[in-house]
């Protein structure tokens, strides 16, 4: 029997992450088979359930489950616990170890792949949702300079602020206040992108940045990132290769195991 593994969203069809963790099976030669599922909106817990009770051995979550996967989890990782929203299920018994990856997956991009240390820079995260909250920890681990969080409503940047505030230096403010800032680093964690539209940011904020970086990805560079470009970044990156490091740490924590993921990340961005 292999060990059954499902990504669990609504919408999910697009998602890539039964191929990703197809190959690291195949990659470090696991027993496993990963699937992805449709959730109704109004039965994420009962599909939850039914999974374990079925013997399934974890899950990802993604949108728009991640917060109701925070309440449902029995117990939480410390970086799950800070970001109160969780992407990773593994199903200890009847109990649920709930974690979130995406903020390890993002600091592992930028460092290990792109290679720009965090250290020490000026970072502009925009957006104040889950995306957003899940990266944050993991950002101000790595010692930036700054965090300036903004968002359409400046309430919701400034409630991150007062929920991190402990982990690092953090600002926050509206999309207009930053106009005329410098930032080294700039990260769209805002939902704009599902919907083909864009943040309504100031332009001149990405004239000095080293890397601009947008959490969605597509075949072609996002509308965000031609933005970025047009007005004077020197760098952008997709989110293809957070998709495939946070895979990797949700790989990690189910089977014990690190699977190599530059080939993966090469392979996916051939596909798209």
């Amino acid at each position: 029997m292999l060990d059954r593994y499902i990504v669990i969203g609504n919408p999910i069809s697009h998602s890539k992450s039964p191929f990703i963790h197809t190959a690291f099976a195949q990659q470090t030669r696991q027993a496993m088979e990963y699937a992805a599922l449709l959730a109704p909106l109004d039965g994420f817990k009962a599909t939850v359930k039914n999974f374990q009770l079925l013997g399934g051995k974890g899950m990802n979550i993604t949108v728009p489950f991640k917060l109701e996967a925070y309440r449902l989890s029995t117990r939480l990782t410390e970086r799950a616990n800070v970001a109160q929203a969780v992407n990773t299920f593994r199903f200890d018994g009847d109990g649920i170890l709930g974690d979130n990856t995406d903020g390890i997956g993002l600091v592992r991009d930028i460092e290990s792949n792109l290679s720009i240390p965090i250290e020490g820079k000026r970072i502009l995260l925009l957006g104040a949702g889950g995306a957003a909250r899940g990266v944050i920890l993991p950002l101000l681990q790595k010692k930036p300079l700054q965090l300036s969080i903004a968002n359409r409503t400046r309430h919701k940047a400034e409630a991150l602020k007062i929920q991190f505030d402990v982990y690092g230096n953090i600002t926050a403010g509206n999309f207009t206040e930053f106009s005329g800032k410098k930032f080294d680093i700039i990260i769209n964690a805002t939902s704009a992108g599902l919907h083909d539209e864009l943040p309504i940011i100031p332009v001149d904020i990405f004239i000095h940045a080293n890397l601009v970086y947008d959490m969605m990805y597509s075949s072609k560079p996002t509308r965000f990132l031609a933005l970025a470009t047009q007005n004077g970044a020197s760098r952008i990156a997709d989110g293809i290769g957070m998709l495939v490091e946070q895979a990797a740490e949700s790989f990690y924590l189910w089977r014990n195991i690190k699977p190599q993921t530059k080939p993966i990340i090469a392979l996916l961005k051939a596909l798209i």
